[in-house]
């Protein structure tokens, strides 16, 4: 007699219930002993009655080092598996970068007027618009910078005036006079000898004066 496939589902009746919880606890406690000692596999098996009662079965002397070790387990897998992602992720984001470095070079290339021959009417167009904006910011920041030299000279020759006519203005009046006097001008007379030499010129015979 050919057995029929039961269904699995929850049990409504309480009382079959509860036996059924019985009978496959008991099953499932001995083929975790079995499967201990047949394999010698570390096997720890924990089940929770529906009123909340705990049957548990190690194979180790200790339930918590079985648990401990398998926390461990879970921990390096969950970090290994973080690790693969974190590499796949790099991996993706290199991949990106490369190819966008690559498209770079290649309209680098380009602006210098390096592999034109794929170019388009509409492509040349963009570059040489390209070339004469980038032209364009290059001369206003020139500019900028002159007009910025220009702004500090000035600012420097005004700073320049304005310490010269200080130094001026620190001179005493008193002095300024005495070194400007007519008195103390300078003359080819020194110490007001007279230089003059007195000449007489006589006509005649000499001896007749």
């Amino acid at each position: 007699m050919v057995r029929g496939k039961t269904e699995v589902r929850r049990i409504e009746n309480a009382t079959s219930r509860q036996v059924t919880f019985s009978k496959r606890r008991n099953g499932l406690l001995k083929k975790a002993f079995e499967l201990s000692v047949l394999c010698d596999a570390e096997v720890a098996l924990i089940v929770f009655s529906p009123r909340g009662k705990l049957y548990e079965f190690s194979s180790s002397s200790s339930m918590e080092k079985t648990l401990d070790r398998y926390l461990l387990h879970a921990m390096d897998a969950n970090v290994n598996k973080q690790t693969k992602e974190h590499n796949a992720q790099l991996k993706s984001e290199t991949a990106s970068l490369m190819k966008k470095i690559e498209q770079l070079e290649a309209c680098k290339r380009k602006l210098l007027g390096e592999n034109l021959e794929s170019c388009t009417v509409e492509e040349l167009h963009e570059l040489e618009f390209q070339l004469e904006k980038s032209l364009s910011n290059i001369r206003e920041r020139k500019y900028h910078m002159l007009a910025g030299q220009i702004d500090r000279l000035k600012e420097k020759e005004k700073n320049l005036l304005k310490r010269n006519s200080s130094l001026h203005e620190m001179l005493n009046p008193e002095t300024q006079l005495q070194l400007f006097a007519p008195g103390n001008a300078v003359s080819d007379d020194h110490d007001g000898q007279n230089t003059e030499v007195e000449t007489e010129l006589v006509i005649g015979r000499p001896g007749m004066c």
